[in-house]
């Protein structure tokens, strides 16, 4: 089986001066699968092909692993690898091709699916593109706009005032009490703009599905992306006199690493990172990605319905404990309200192929499960950045991702319409997506649980929308000049499929 590059959820990087073409992450199409073939006994022989792939057995919750379910797994020829029984999520690995239809036959079982199309672990190691990393002069220049009280690249980081961020600061910086965990690939925490604000106790490593809790697991290597990093210090880079500003620059961030070194979000891996922040006083979730394979999951498919089962679980569970989950919208400029969707690439770690699906009844996981905050991104003009999702009714929210259109250029001292951000081993650049604009969110909404430290997550929610700026539909929306529409919004001021509610605002988020 020839297994296509992985691409990194959510996230452009796009050289300056260039147009916007490049997108590191690509949203897969779920098609409906074939029936479901009849369940073999538990007795049954096994037959394996040649690799392991991973599962997950969903069961009623709170009660552990059944007895008889257990023993059907060990039949299947199935390993348990962890449980969370909290929830009723069993992780399994397993090499019988059967295993999955086998256990749908067992009584108790809710749902189960493989999670993955590659074998155990992910062949590919190769991840694509780079930030645009800032060189010496860029950062001389920046620290010599700087004015007293701003960190020596604040005045390149058009992306605070425009969430009025670069007020808030004047009133609280945040509270140390909260943290906000970057679910994603990996934090370095050695990195200066992120170092004070790092929180050990609340940091794992969850890509096998079960906890890592070595020190340092939580890390990127060399090798692997440096989005995990960028996104965290969006969210709470520390105003320490070096590099950029955070949104929420007093608050404590923690790394949750969930894909692996291809770059892959696995559902074992984000059920793993959910149930940790709801175990570890987390307040807050940022997770700009989406559940490898799939970009949307199909309920009518049984293996898909396994993984939308078990992330519902664990979003649920975490929201239940207090936390706020927020999550990318995606890059592919679709119309998640529409009556269908083509995705071509789906699965991404198998052999893709066109899929029109029904957005109403796939979902793209965690981003459309309930509870969840959906983030769209805008530019430095406020507009809906050129390649952001959107959808009535699905969008909750809007901040900044940043955009290369010629349109959306910033107004000087800053020089670029992307995000700029930190990268491992100290460095910074710039980067741009729904990626960039859900840690604006999070960091939003990280200030309103500092305001209000004993608001429960429906509450921070209802706050993090109430506050927004209303943001009118762009109509006609033709955002790159060539005389064409370029998406369609529908809705009023208050709530549309581009802006949602409107766009954060941390002013209105320190204050109220």
């Amino acid at each position: 089986m020839t297994v296509p590059q992985p691409r990194l959820r959510r996230v452009l990087v796009l050289p300056l001066g260039t147009a916007m073409a490049t997108a590191l992450a690509f949203l897969p199409n779920v098609t409906a699968s074939a029936a479901e073939p009849a369940a073999a006994p538990a007795s049954a022989s096994v037959a394996t092909d040649a690799t392991a792939l991973s599962y997950v057995v969903n069961v009623r919750p709170g009660h552990g692993v059944p007895k008889h379910v257990r023993k059907a797994i060990a039949d299947a020829g199935g390993t348990i690898v962890t449980s969370y029984d909290e929830i009723g999520v069993i992780v399994v690995h397993s090499s019988n091709a059967a295993f999955a239809p086998t256990l749908r036959g067992v009584p108790g079982v809710e749902s189960a699916g493989n999670t993955r199309n590659a074998p155990l672990p992910a062949q590919s190691t190769t991840d694509e593109g780079a930030p645009v990393a800032l060189d010496a002069t860029q950062i001389a220049d920046a620290t010599a706009e700087a004015t007293d009280g701003q960190d020596p690249l604040e005045p390149l980081q058009w992306d605070l005032p425009a969430i009025k961020a670069d007020k808030a600061h004047e009133k609280s910086l945040g509270s140390p009490d909260v943290t906000v965990a970057v679910i994603d690939t990996g934090v370095d925490d050695t990195h200066p703009d992120i170092a004070p604000n790092f929180d050990r106790a609340a940091s794992v490593n969850c890509v096998t599905g079960k906890p890592d809790t070595t020190d340092g697991a939580w890390r990127p290597t060399a090798a692997e992306s440096p989005h995990g990093t960028h996104v965290a210090g969006e969210i709470a880079g520390a105003r320490n006199g070096v590099g950029i500003t955070g949104v929420a620059p007093g608050v404590k961030v923690a790394g949750i690493k969930v894909a692996t070194t291809a770059g892959y979000f696995y559902t074992e891996a984000v059920v793993c990172g959910f149930m940790w922040a709801a175990g570890h006083h987390v307040d807050v979730t940022n997770n700009s990605y989406y559940t490898d394979p799939w970009y949307f999951n199909c309920k009518n498919d049984p293996d898909q319905r396994a993984l939308v089962d078990a992330i519902t679980k664990a979003t649920r569970y975490a929201e239940h404990k207090g936390v706020v989950n927020v999550a990318a919208a995606g890059n592919e400029s679709y119309d998640l309200a529409a009556d269908t969707i083509t995705d071509p690439v789906s699965p991404n770690d198998g052999t893709p192929s066109d899929r029109v699906i029904d957005p109403r009844t796939c979902y793209d996981i965690p981003t459309q499960l309930p509870g969840v905050v959906t983030v769209a991104a805008t530019g430095a003009k406020g507009l809906k950045s050129s390649f952001s999702n959107y959808g009535l009714g699905v969008i909750d929210i809007a901040a900044p991702g940043g955009d290369s259109t010629a349109y959306q250029k910033p107004e000087p001292p800053a020089t670029s319409g992307l995000i700029l951000g930190p990268l491992p081993g100290g460095r910074w650049g710039y980067m741009a997506g729904t990626s960039m604009a859900t840690p604006h969110v999070a960091g939003v909404a990280a200030l309103i649980k500092s305001t209000h430290p004993h608001a429960s997550a429906a509450l921070v929610k209802a706050l993090l929308y109430a506050e927004a700026d209303a943001t009118p539909c762009t109509d006609p929306y033709d955002i790159n000049g060539d005389g064409k529409v370029d998406a369609v919004c529908e809705g009023t001021k208050n709530r549309n499929g581009f802006y949602g509610w409107g766009t954060a605002d941390a002013l209105d988020a320190v204050t109220k």
